[in-house]
């Protein structure tokens, strides 16, 4: 983030930033951030070499060209019409400008901030022009910008040629309003920006019936409607006044509408995943009755936790540089190194100021960190702030009854970082592993540690299986630690620890004491 000088640029956009924020008053109380690659910092820099691993064992790549496949038609723009809301807000993200008022904390802060909104509204398919930062006590109730900023943004958009302006906060309905009427372009939020970037990543039917329910839930509150024809009905003195029946208008039925039609949608929409939950249950439960351990990957967005699991499974799920490029869970299965088995869940990623309304309804797939046996938080080593990122990721999982689970803090992408780094990281979590998804680097270390933390066999038995009976063998190998294992006239005996869950199963072939 820098001051703009006045005087140094040519082109009328530039311009009108320097006259914004020319006298001594904006030099104290706003910030312009103008992308210095193009890129927003909050995303990593591509590196043809970076994605070498997942190139090659990723089978779902192909969905990035599908989701860079709509972009924006120059020369054409948004402005507010005669539509409703649903309509209004139906269209796509194209160019915007960011703001956000600094109030408390550091100034690193709300910068890291804003760059992370950057990068929110890139992967939701935006081109951000500028960004602008207000220092104020607090927001401006009305208008959040305050009213004379409000107006200088206006000029600011104007001359950009932006279509779209989002606060880096979630505003209140009042407030979107009043700002959307200042500046005369669409106004959104952080909230809304998530939500934009959950519908389009969402695949699964599960997934698409969540994040339209969240979606909706937000915008229930923030209808409104412009134009004449939205026109409010007359109050009931006006018969008495002279003005009579002929007075009243139609009335905001189409906003009426729109409020019946999204309270039905809704009670469908709950209906259904309510439906998804027994078949998740039951697969839940099946690997509960054989026994099997799971451990959820949970992580702030973009800290590699699905390279992690190509890494350790060869999983071969989606793997892009971008904000939430996941979020239908992906389960694979894994081993410890003395050969015990565990099931390894990818989950959605955090970010802060997650909507709450994403936080409920994807309680259900969430659902895979609350009932882990082991937590692997995987933190971005290179991220500048991973403090803040760490703390995000542990009030979530507190949200879903996840806080007394192991946790075994993973810092990614290690390989990025310098050794005076890391020291401040190892500061920071002295228990933490250090790893690399591209190169492998410190996968051993982080798998012994699952070992070390998943429950361990307390059962001994010594079997005698009849040669005909290999699925008793198989079932200890995969369900318990095999001690010894000799091969008899009568059978194959076999020294084996086990869980109590998977001993019925075992108690014919035990050899009495």
């Amino acid at each position: 983030m820098s001051d703009t000088t006045p005087g140094t640029s040519s082109t009328p956009a530039e311009d009108v930033v320097n006259r914004v924020l020319a006298n001594d008053a904006s030099r104290a109380s706003g910030y312009a951030i103008f992308p210095a690659s193009g890129r927003a910092d909050a995303l990593q820099r591509e590196d043809p070499d970076r994605n070498a691993f997942s190139v090659d064992s990723d089978g779902e790549q192909f969905d990035r060209e599908d989701r860079a496949a709509l972009r924006r038609v120059q020369g054409l723009s948004t402005e507010l019409e005669d539509v409703t809301e649903v309509e209004y807000r139906q269209l796509r993200l194209e160019n915007v400008v960011l703001i956000g008022v600094h109030s408390g904390g550091s100034l690193a802060e709300a910068e890291t901030s804003l760059r992370e909104l950057a990068a929110l509204a890139e992967t939701a398919g935006a081109r951000v022009l500028d960004g602008l930062l207000q220092r104020r006590p607090h927001p401006d109730p009305s208008t959040y910008f305050g009213r004379g900023k409000a107006q200088e943004l206006a000029d600011v958009v104007a001359a950009l040629g932006a279509d779209t302006v989002i606060a880096d906060t979630e505003l209140a309905p009042s407030q979107r309003r009043a700002l959307e009427d200042v500046v005369k372009v669409k106004v959104i939020d952080r909230t809304a920006v998530i939500l934009d970037i959950f519908g389009q990543h969402a695949k699964t039917r599960e997934g698409k019936a969540q994040v339209e329910l969240a979606q909706l839930q937000y915008l229930l509150p923030r209808l409104r409607g412009w134009g004449e024809s939205m026109s409010r009905q007359a109050g009931g003195q006006v018969g008495s006044a002279g003005a009579g029946m002929g007075s009243r208008g139609p009335g905001e039925t189409k906003i009426e509408l729109d409020r019946r039609r999204i309270h039905t949608r809704m009670a469908r929409l709950r209906k259904q995943i309510k439906g998804f939950a027994p078949a998740r249950e039951a697969k839940r439960a099946n690997r509960g009755r054989r026994a099997i351990p799971s451990v959820a990957i949970a992580g702030y967005t973009n800290a590699g936790k699905s390279s992690l699991l190509n890494r350790i499974t060869r999983a071969g799920v989606l793997v892009e540089n971008a904000l939430f490029a996941t979020l239908d869970p992906t389960v694979r299965r894994s081993q410890t190194p003395d050969g015990r088995v565990f099931t390894l869940a990818d989950t959605v990623g955090f970010v802060r100021n997650l909507p709450h309304q994403l936080v409920e309804a994807f309680r259900s797939t969430l659902e895979e960190v609350a009932k882990a046996d082991v937590i692997v938080h995987v933190v971005d080593a290179s991220h500048p702030d991973p403090g803040s990122q760490i703390a995000t990721v542990r009030d979530v999982i507190g949200e879903v009854d996840g806080r007394a689970i192991p946790e075994i803090v993973a810092f990614n992408k290690s390989d990025l970082v310098t050794e005076d780094e890391l020291l401040v990281l190892r500061g920071l979590e002295p228990d933490a592993v250090f790893v690399s998804a591209r190169t492998g680097a410190g996968i051993d270390e982080l798998l012994g540690k699952i070992s070390d933390l998943l429950p361990k066999p307390e059962i001994e038995y010594e079997l005698l299986v009849p040669f005909d009976r290999g699925d008793v063998v198989a079932l200890a190998h995969d369900r318990g630690r095999v001690l010894s294992l000799d091969y008899e006239e009568d059978g194959t005996r076999v020294r084996v620890l086990v869980d109590p869950a998977v001993s019925d199963p075992l108690r014919p072939f035990v050899v009495p004491a």
